[in-house]
């Protein structure tokens, strides 16, 4: 049987059975079947197949911890470890963003403009979900992905290992933006999910926002300061007709087109994620 305490939170208790913390949880389902494939080892199929099963206690134990750190507020991605990206599974830990479906978008521009056998560096690569989603699908590419945070390359190079495998062709390096990028090098596409988020935005201190690295949230500026980096020193790292993409905020692509288009970059324009919010900006390095 289940009950809640003083707190409100559910008692989890050996006996319990599978269905019943269906019935007794309040929590999205989605995210409750993926805690309990988490906590109790059980796949998504023997869940439904094995419903009438009961838990031990060392499950139970299993169970009430993982729900406990989700009502408190916790990530689901940061208490399973993992999060699906571009249909692979990417490792995540506190010291990297969560990626995104929104994200996805950038992984799809940067392929429809990759030529054979291009080049591409990602900036700011975090868990490397960008840059692995690429490499999957493009081994021919040839990839730069850096970050400043040596804890999240080493997340990164972690995904590579486990998505790649033998087709690995993602170079780490650590460094502040193009300062990690051997000089005089040159690419076809440049691509980048920088910190957006204008520092005084109350979001940054609701949901899941509240446990991710705020120096990947937030420019502790007006939110432009990184996109202002990119847009004025990606011409020097392009090549001729090479692209820089970047993803934005929700109200950030006029500004952003904007400051393309002042800088000098040809086909300058916005791209709408499934929500239809304009999530990605670009612009092409002319002749």
């Amino acid at each position: 049987m289940s009950s809640s305490n003083e707190n409100g939170r559910p008692v989890v208790r050996a006996g319990m059975t599978v269905q019943s913390l269906f019935s007794s949880v309040r929590m999205d389902p989605l995210e409750l079947r993926v805690l309990l494939e988490h906590a109790i080892g059980f796949t998504r199929v023997k869940l439904i197949t094995h419903s009438d099963h009961e838990l031990t206690e060392e499950q139970a134990r299993a169970v009430s911890g993982v729900l406990s750190r989700r009502l408190a507020g916790e990530p689901v991605a940061y208490i399973v470890g993992f999060r699906e990206f571009y249909g692979l599974p990417f490792t995540v830990t506190p010291d990297v963003l969560i990626p995104r479906p929104e994200t996805e978008l950038l992984v799809d521009l940067a392929l429809e403009r990759l030529p054979d056998r291009g080049r591409l560096a990602d900036l700011g690569t975090g868990s490397g979900a960008i840059a692995v989603s690429v490499a999957a699908i493009r081994p021919d590419t040839e990839i730069w992905a850096t970050d400043v945070s040596e804890k999240a390359l080493g997340i990164a190079r972690k995904n590579a290992v486990s998505n790649l495998g033998e087709k690995r062709s993602v170079r780490f390096l650590q460094g502040c933006w193009f300062d990690a990028l051997e000089p005089g090098s040159r690419f076809d596409l440049i691509v980048s999910n920088p910190p957006y988020i204008h520092s005084g935005d109350g979001h940054l201190q609701q949901g899941d926002l509240r446990f991710e690295p705020l120096s990947a949230l937030t420019d502790y500026a007006d939110g432009l300061s990184a996109l202002d980096i990119l847009i004025d020193q990606a011409p020097v790292w392009l090549k001729k007709r090479g692209w820089l993409l970047m993803e934005h905020g929700y109200d950030q692509s006029g500004a952003v087109r904007k400051k393309l288009a002042a800088k000098g970059y040809s086909q300058v324009q916005s791209w709408k994620d499934l929500a239809g919010i304009e999530r990605v900006s670009g612009g092409q390095l002319p002749d």
